[in-house]
């Protein structure tokens, strides 16, 4: 709508596109392009396939007027996230028409490569040629000057995470993720790369499987656990997929088994030999896929149903010993919906593992309907390989550096963070819990986005800076720990492997109730990039080298948690058939509190898991309010002390201050209080 309450026509709904999981209105953009100073027409569009795909803009200027890039850019920033700001703009005298003078789409020209800031530089060096070649296979360009910038190419944290693994297979060094925040062009990355004296990491290569195979430090950890509380759920790794169209059973089926067969991880099970634990790879077995049949039962019931059935199939404990640790399920809604049931316990899987396994199944399952053979790329490794060279490389000097730098920073941390709770602490901590949805609007995400762009830091920082603020002022302590998950695949050949590769690196801050959220904001961005350079140190070991007190009724080193995931997901369409994503309600708790967010279209969205035996919902609840009345004061005011930032919105504070606490006391008289004080000294003179 219009100020004056007319409808503004944006577009046809046939033109909404979804890039990098984002459900995107092209009309949306051209309708904020058309209002930029000195511009006639603009047409949006989105070229490339799946993970591929990018927007393009194609621009008219008025009569007498020039089209500046940039400037268009930043006046899109204005009013829309940065993933509906195109990636590629094209200048053109005139939009193609069709023969009925409508844009003729298919006519419009495809843009080399999207516009850097520099023109093209060739790269100069060996090492300059290296790292173009590895750009442009990340990033689908057909040349990569040296002097462009990676994220203005298009480049997000996921591709980088690509890249920084790739220069470390090609180089045999050990670069850390920040390198390429820090260093965004090829040219600065390269002398970065020739000024490196980090240790050279030994590439990872299969071993024999002859004999016993060792765990890595993460599954050593979660066996342990299991030896604890044995069929514990609360390590089960749970996803559901709504499939919409025509199923061939028999085809995913075949596709699961060929995914087993694939990833040795997939048929591990575990168990003790000679005092130590080991694992052992199980050859493939034909896959069984149960079908449940709710097509019968009345429509008002069946989704219930099904949610049962989905968050049932969740909560199953597997037998690390017996396996198999991938569990599956089909269940029919209707003759085109059912529901695919995926669980995996941990100790074979993590969250990157589980995109692998869809896109993967996906893959196996539109192979076997098209009657011909897949074709993904071998696997040059398996999990177990992994294992043994962590084990063989993360020892020694390797080790020690590693340590180090983790002993010194949490060096003198409190051992507990301590949150006020609603129920007394068990003794043994509980596993129960729940969760609360968390949503912050989309203006306020905005802003914190570019909060983070002009302090040099990342969303990721800046929510974690927030954060930390918040339980500071709900502990009151000064000396914030949160844990955080890194993915942990820092080399090229774990990318496509399902298994447990992610680590939790421990986040320490000072709040200074004077200091501004931007001090706050710097701090928490050196901590995490100095983290992310001593990612390596597993934290098991580190629990072993630091040596904290240990409490059977808290999680050691930190009992919050704090997690942005950067891979939205989105729906995958194969074969006639789409897969979208549902939620599956867990009722576990791994900490006191776990913070999860995630970027979407109308801004981050993720909830609060929290323990059940701690806290009430009411409070998670209170302290969601919190987080977001927290995030706005940060995002419009960042130079503000911190102790003045407020966390109670005004309604809040009105009940408090005002409603809860009437300070109006009626007197008995109209006399003033002087005359009452008179009276009774009167009254009583040798009081």
């Amino acid at each position: 709508y219009r100020p004056d309450g007319r409808l503004e026509y944006l577009g046809r709904i046939d033109f909404q596109v979804k890039v990098r999981g984002f459900r995107i209105e092209l009309g949306e953009i051209e309708a904020a392009l058309r209002r930029a100073t000195g511009l006639k027409d603009a047409v949006v569009i989105a070229r490339g396939e799946a993970a591929d795909k990018r927007l393009v803009a194609y621009v008219t200027p008025r009569e007498g007027h020039s089209l500046d890039i940039d400037s268009l850019k930043a006046h899109l920033r204005l009013g829309l996230p940065e993933y509906m700001v195109p990636s590629a703009f094209l200048v053109l005298d005139a939009l193609p028409l069709n023969s009925n003078g409508k844009v003729d789409r298919k006519a419009l020209p495809e843009p080399e490569a999207p516009q850097a800031t520099h023109s093209y530089v060739a790269p100069r060096t060996e090492a300059e040629a290296s790292l173009a070649s590895i750009w442009a296979e990340v990033l689908r360009l057909p040349q990569v000057g040296v002097k462009d910038s990676f994220f203005e190419l298009g480049g997000h944290s996921l591709l980088a995470t690509q890249v920084v693994s790739r220069v470390r297979s090609e180089f045999n060094v050990e670069l850390p993720l920040r390198a390429l925040f820090e260093s965004p062009t090829i040219e600065a990355l390269a002398g970065r790369l020739s000024a490196s004296t980090g240790p050279r990491v030994p590439k990872l290569t299969p071993v024999s499987h002859d004999g016993p195979l060792p765990l890595s430090f993460a599954q050593q950890r979660l066996w342990l656990l299991d030896q604890l509380q044995p069929e514990d759920a609360s390590y089960n790794i749970p996803t559901a997929l709504r499939l919409t169209g025509r199923v061939d059973v028999e085809a995913l089926r075949r596709a699961f088994e060929a995914l087993v067969a694939r990833h040795e991880s997939l048929r591990t099970t575990f168990r003790e030999n000679q005092g130590h634990a080991i694992q052992h790879v199980h050859a493939p077995t034909p896959w069984t896929l149960p079908l449940v049949d709710l097509s019968s039962v009345p429509e008002p019931q069946r989704e219930a149903e099904a949610q049962r059935k989905v968050e049932e199939d969740a909560h199953q404990p597997f037998q690390l010993q017996r396996g198999p640790l991938l569990r599956t399920a089909l269940v029919r809604l209707g003759a085109e919906e059912h529901l695919l049931l995926v669980t995996m316990h941990h100790i074979v899987s993590d969250g990157w593992s589980m995109g692998v396994l869809v896109r993967e199944m996906a893959a196996f399952y539109e192979a076997f309907t098209q009657g011909r053979a897949p074709t993904l790329t071998p696997m040059p490794i398996q999990y177990a390989d992994f294992s043994a060279w962590q084990r063989q490389w993360l020892q020694g000097e390797t080790l020690e550096a590693q340590l180090g730098y983790w002993k010194q920073q949490l060096a003198g941390a409190p051992s507990a963070l301590e949150l006020l709770t609603d129920h007394p602490r068990p003794a043994i901590q509980s596993r129960e819990g729940a969760t609360h949805s968390v949503q912050v609007s989309q203006a306020t995400s905005k802003a914190l986005k570019a909060l983070a762009q002009r302090e040099g830091a990342t969303p990721f920082m800046v929510l974690l800076a927030a954060f930390q603020l918040l339980l500071s002022r709900y502990a009151s302590q000064d000396d914030i720990s949160v844990g955080s998950p890194i993915a942990g695949r820092t080399q090229a050949e774990t990318e496509g492997l399902i298994g447990f590769f992610v680590n939790t690196l421990v986040l320490r801050a000072r709040v200074a109730p004077k200091a501004t959220f931007r001090e706050l904001v710097a701090q928490v961005r050196a901590t995490t990039l100095a983290a992310y350079e001593h990612q390596h140190l597993p934290f098991e070991k580190l629990v072993e080298a630091v040596q904290p007190v240990r409490d059977p009724s808290r999680s050691p080193l930190f009992q919050v948690m704090f997690a942005v995931q950067n891979a939205p997901t989105g729906s995958l369409r194969v074969s006639g058939l789409t897969f979208q994503q549902v939620t599956a309600e867990m009722r576990f708790a791994k900490f006191d509190l776990t913070l999860t967010l995630q970027d979407s279209p109308q801004g981050y969205i993720g909830g609060f898991e929290y323990s059940t035996a701690l806290f009430k919902r009411s409070t998670v609840e209170r302290m969601a309010r919190h987080l977001r009345t927290l995030l706005d004061a940060v995002a419009t005011a960042p130079e503000q002390p911190m102790a003045e930032l407020p966390l109670l919105s005004s309604e809040e504070r009105q009940r408090l201050l005002v409603d809860w606490n009437p300070s109006a006391v009626a007197s008995p008289t109209d006399l003033p209080v002087h005359v009452h004080f008179a009276r009774q000294a009167a009254r009583t003179p040798d009081a």
